[in-house]
């Protein structure tokens, strides 16, 4: 079963988890909110970038583990 508001990118490297989680994000409505996981380190700066390009709002990143969890809002 896979919940559509959770990406799980965990292994892949820039830039899938930014593709990934665009293409995911389609199926959401504005204001929705999608969870990225994601252990590339290429991430801390693509997701953050991903979502002033794209419109959508980084509501909180968490980076202090091995595994990173973002959660965007869709714009």
């Amino acid at each position: 079963m896979d919940d559509p508001n959770t990406l799980d990118a965990v292994g892949l490297l820039c830039p899938l988890p930014v593709l990934k989680a665009r293409k995911r994000l389609i199926a959401l409505a504005p204001g929705d909110t999608l969870t990225i996981l994601a252990d590339d380190p290429a991430a801390v700066v693509d997701v953050p970038h991903f979502c002033v390009e794209a419109g959508h709002t980084l509501i909180s990143a968490d980076t202090d583990s091995t595994v990173h969890r973002y959660t965007i809002r869709k714009g």
